[in-house]
């Protein structure tokens, strides 16, 4: 999957550089290139690509308890310091 993008983004860069050191264009013309031909295009791919792992590590995380409240001020050593008497 990397490998495509890579590969995607060494063509767009190398449009862009076309673009810049041409005598009929710009280097804002290769800056617009690389972004509207490049970067913005790969970065919703790659976001679509991604979201069967997102949605499965999402379901993973809520199957396993991971999903829980960040710190509910539960502390597994205050268990073990009750059991034996002693104040945390």
């Amino acid at each position: 999957m990397y490998l495509v993008a890579i590969a995607w983004l060494y063509v767009v860069v190398l449009m862009a550089l076309a673009e810049g050191v041409s005598d009929r264009g710009s280097w804002l013309g290769a800056a617009l290139t690389l972004l509207f031909y490049g970067l913005v295009p790969l970065a919703i791919a790659l976001y679509l690509i991604g979201t069967p792992a997102r949605r499965a590590a999402r379901q993973r995380a809520s199957t396993t308890g991971a999903g829980a409240a960040p710190d509910s001020g539960h502390h597994p050593a205050a268990d073990t310091l009750a059991a034996k008497g002693k104040e945390p």
